[in-house]
This record gives structure tokens, sequence and C-alpha cells, in this order.
């Protein structure tokens, strides 16, 4: 957590935004007429932007993919598209209208490209609107032959896994480098992108992505590979919680049928042992079982207590996106992930891996931090399977800090989700993991984001300098003052005394809005490369979706960002 790692500044541009006429919510009163009743939000989009009697069925996900696919060859030029050049759908986005939002990866004579992804934005009928690209640049790298072999690759980010892990002795240390083209750092090229891990001494896995100029063995980039923080059953933080199980003859799972057979499982003090990429053996997920369907005892002497916390934060996740987003799932495919508690020895961490599609619990260390499942802490790490499943903000530099911040604010929104009585919504993060010996009250506070002494509390050229855990901070204050407003003032019991770089005072639009915007733009307007100027954009554009363009709540996001300095 600690650990401040070196980044190679780029000079690609920002995403660029789609022009489109403005939203019809704009001309939408803010309230229903007929008893003075709110409108929410998803019901203003929904109203604002529904069919008319008689017009076209709303687009199914496989009429945007055609559509998107007639647009590109159109418009080949427009994105770049060359010989040797090729396209796959990431996701797909249609909105209440039919107004649809195709991502893609491209590869370049089969190598993946890094920073080629790109959204086509098209109307209800299947036209052309706009786009937002991760780069404006060609993507034709002079060569595809490295001059730099692959085991030189491989020594290199072996060499960069064990620079940020001085003093660790490292055991079964492997390097699987893949060609790519880097798109994300200036001039396409050819590059190595290599992922080295190995475990360290307590047997918890270290892991590390570097980027490499095939041509000079120059480091490009790198970050850490695994996205963490050093953040009816009877939970260790939520209390009393219902919990959706599945009886197997006399006995009960601890797998909810309701959300995608989600489950959590023992992993029995061990780890995982992957080599190149490939898991040749995984610490357990046993799942864990009841005979009365009563989980937990509220303490960590009975090895189910961790395992309700899990399984009452993958419930609180699913349900947000779903019932507030209307995501079905984490990848949106109603598929359930699964947990997996009592991972190591004494692991102070927690870790969302795509490649299981699961949550990772440690217990601590019992001085430092207590079990890491604790609510936001599952929000948080879940929301790192959204931005890999939508924008996949590259982890390092502003894009890492973006990626940290919206599982930050979304995992803070699905903590106010919840409404739980005992771990009650607030603006800090990991509050509950933290013990004395952290020294601090949480690991990061987003109303002043420096209060940890780490994290920055405003924009400037150098923020993408910091660990992604602490450039995060910018976004993190943009969220609160969009939500709460600046200045003192006590909510559900914590205090907190926002500021702002230009002196402003920002009034909140209150966090259900945030959460919409925020998650908009990250699905539909943030590509992989996305900073914190393209983030103002792709927030602002979600605003005008959502509100209009002439709306308080479009104004608000405008200022909040000039109020930590992006502008």
């Amino acid at each position: 957590m600690t650990r401040i790692r070196p980044h190679v500044p780029d000079s690609r541009q920002t995403p660029t935004s789609p022009t489109s006429p403005t939203s019809r919510a704009s001309r939408l009163p803010r309230r229903l007429a007929a008893g003075g009743v709110a409108v929410t939000t998803a019901a203003l989009l929904a109203a604002a932007l529904a069919p008319t009697a008689g017009a076209a069925p709303r687009p199914s996900r496989a009429d945007a993919i055609d559509n998107a696919a007639s647009v590109l060859a159109e418009r080949a030029g427009t994105f770049g598209l060359t010989a040797g050049q090729q396209t796959e759908v990431r996701d797909v986005i249609v909105d209440p209208d039919g107004t649809q939002h195709v991502r893609y990866d491209r590869t370049y004579r089969s190598l993946p490209v890094l920073g080629g992804d790109f959204v086509v934005h098209l109307a209800p009928d299947g036209s052309y609107r706009g786009a937002s690209r991760a780069t404006e640049r060609a993507v034709t790298p002079a060569t595809t032959t490295p001059a730099v072999p692959a085991p030189k690759a491989a020594d290199l980010a072996v060499n960069a896994l064990r620079s940020v892990n001085l003093g660790e002795t490292l055991r079964r240390l492997t390097a699987k480098p893949e060609l790519v083209v880097d798109a994300l750092h200036g001039t396409p090229r050819l590059a190595w992108r290599t992922h080295a891990v190995a475990l360290d001494a307590q047997g918890n896995p270290v892991a590390r992505t570097v980027i490499t100029d095939a041509s000079s063995g120059a480091q490009i980039d790198a970050w850490d590979s695994l996205e963490s923080v050093t953040g009816d059953g009877t939970s260790l933080y939520s209390g009393t919680v219902p919990l959706e199980t599945t009886q197997s003859g006399s006995t009960y799972q601890l797998k909810d049928p309701t959300r995608g057979n989600t489950y959590t499982g023992d992993a029995a003090n061990k780890t995982d042992l992957c080599f190149f990429g490939i898991c040749f053996s995984r610490a357990p997920s046993t799942v864990f079982t009841d005979t009365d369907n009563h989980w937990g005892t509220g303490t960590t002497s009975d090895r189910a207590t961790a395992a309700v916390d899990a399984q009452y934060g993958t419930n609180v996740t699913w349900d947000y996106y779903k019932n507030v987003h209307g995501r079905n799932g984490i990848a949106g495919d109603g598929k359930g992930s699964y947990n997996r508690v009592h991972y190591g020895n004494n692991y102070n961490n927690a870790f969302w891996d795509d490649s299981c599609f699961c949550m990772t619990y440690g217990d601590g260390d019992g001085t430092t931090f207590g079990p890491l499942v604790a609510l936001d802490v599952a929000g948080h790490e879940m929301s790192h399977g959204v931005t890999s499943k939508t924008a996949a903000l590259t982890y390092s530099g502003e894009s890492g800090g973006l990626n940290e911040a919206t599982s930050d604010i979304l995992g803070t929104m699905v903590e106010w989700y919840a409404g739980n009585a005992s771990d009650a919504g607030d603006y800090l993060i990991g509050e509950e993991i933290v013990k004395p010996g952290f020294g601090q009250a949480a690991l990061r506070f987003m109303d002043k984001p420096s209060k940890d002494g780490r994290s920055a509390d405003y924009w400037s050229s150098s923020v993408g300098n910091l660990d992604v855990h602490y450039s995060s901070g910018v976004a993190n204050h943009f969220a609160y003052l969009l939500a709460e407003g600046s200045g003192p003032k006590t909510i559900n019991g914590v205090s907190y005394d926002s500021p702002t770089y230009n002196g402003a005072s920002v009034t909140g639009i209150g966090r259900d809005k945030v959460g919409k915007i925020w998650y908009r733009a990250l699905t539909v307007y943030m590509t992989s490369s996305t900073k914190y100027s393209g983030a103002r954009t792709a927030t602002l554009n979600a605003a005008k979706d959502l509100y209009g363009a002439g709306s308080a709540e479009y104004a608000a996001v405008a200022a909040a960002w000039s109020a930590v300095n992006v502008n």
C-alpha cells in the first residue's frame, strides 16, 4: 500500500466525445405533477427516452452489433481500420430509447492493440452518431518483428517485479511475454506485455505487468496485476443478514441460486500456484455447508463467519448493479462469481481476479487489518470486475487512478445502497477492517483524500506518477463534492470537511445521481486510456444523457471537476 511507483508519462490524446442532439431529459420536469412525487433518475431517463407508440421495437444486443458492424464497414477510415486489423466486440449498451453503444477491442496482424479500443455510438435507427476512442493515432507500428527476444523481455519483467518487492524472498517466480502493439504511450510501436508472478515468503501472490519496447528493451510502463486494496448469517461487520442458500439433501450450501449461483468457499489458508499466466493449482473454494441454515457466529473462531460477510457483500453488490443500473451480474450476463475466504496466512489483502472470475479475501494479520470481508471492500473489488468488462481502464498512470477510483466510488455506493445499520454508509474506504496498528481510521478518505498522508486532493501534471491507490484521490474527491458539496458537515455521525482547489463553494446533487453518472460514463464513454480530462468529458456526457445539457446536474459535474483542478 505504501509503495510509490514511477510511471512513464504518455502523450496520447484523450478520448473524443460523440456529438448528439440535446437529450429530451432536459425538457422534462424534475417532479411528477400529481402529488409532487419525485421522479427517480432511472424513471426520468426511461420516460425521456421511451419510444413513442408505434415506434420500432427497442434494438437487441445482436441488432446493435450488426448496426455497428455496418458502420465500421462504411467508416473504416474514421476509426483508422486498415488491412491487417480486426475488431472484437467487448460490451454492448442499449439505452431505453434504443440508442446503442458498442465497445470494441482491436488487433493488428493478430497482435492485441493496447489502447486500440473504441466505442461506437449509434442512434435508435442504427445510424452513426459518434465515437469514443482510446487513441486517435493510426495503429500501424513500423515492424512486427521484435529485436528484443522473449526471454530477455521475461528477464526484464522479473527484475521489475523484484524491484518493487525489495527485501522479499520470492518463490516460483515466472514470467510470460506476449507481443502487442502499444498505442497507449504515444506513437504505436511493437512491445512485449509480460505478466510476472511469484509467491512471497508467506505464500501470498505478487504480480506485475510490464510493457517493454520490443525494439530497444526500454521499459514503457508497469503496474501491479492484482487490483486490490490494502484493504440468515451472523457476520463480522454487518450484523445478522439474510442469505439465499441452496438445499442439498439434509444440508444447505452457501450458494445463491437467485444471483447466478454465486457461492462462497473456504480457501483453507492455501494460495494459488500459477506459472506463465496458467494456474496449475488454485487455493480451494470448498463451498460452505450448514445443517440448520443459520450461518456464522459473528466471531473469527467460526470459519463460516467471514463467509457470511463475503456472501452478503456479493449479494448487495449484485443487487446494486441490477436494481440501480440494470446490470445483471458483474459481466452483465447473469452469471455469478464466487468468493474464497481464509486465503493464505495472515494475508492483508483482498482481490478480484478475472482469470477465475472470483473474489479472494485474506484474514488480515490481526494487528494492521482484520478479515478483509467488509461490505465496501466487496463492492470495491467486484467493481474492478465491472471495469474490466467495460472500459478496462489501464491499471497505471491517470487511467489506473480512475480504475481504483471507480471501485472506491461504486463500492461506496454499494455500502450506501445496503442501508445496513451495523455498517452505515459513509465516505471512508475500509473503515471496518483497519486495526489500531494501521494508524488511521480508514484506508482512504473521499472528502479530503490527503488525510491518508499520500493521496492527491487535486489534479496536477504529476498525479499520474503516484501509485494508483493515491492518484485515485482526485476522482474520489470529485465524487464526494458532487454528492455532498464542500465545507464542513456531519453525515451518519461522521464529520467531513471537504475543501476545493479554486476556493469555490460546491453544492452536492446527492450520491444516487453521482453513482448513475459515473456508471454511465464508465460503461458508455470511458476507454482504456481515459485520463482525468477525459473523465471530465465522459461524466459531462453522462450527465447530459441523464439530465440534459442545461440541467443543474450537468453544471454541478463541471463545477465539481473544477473544484479538484480538472478543467
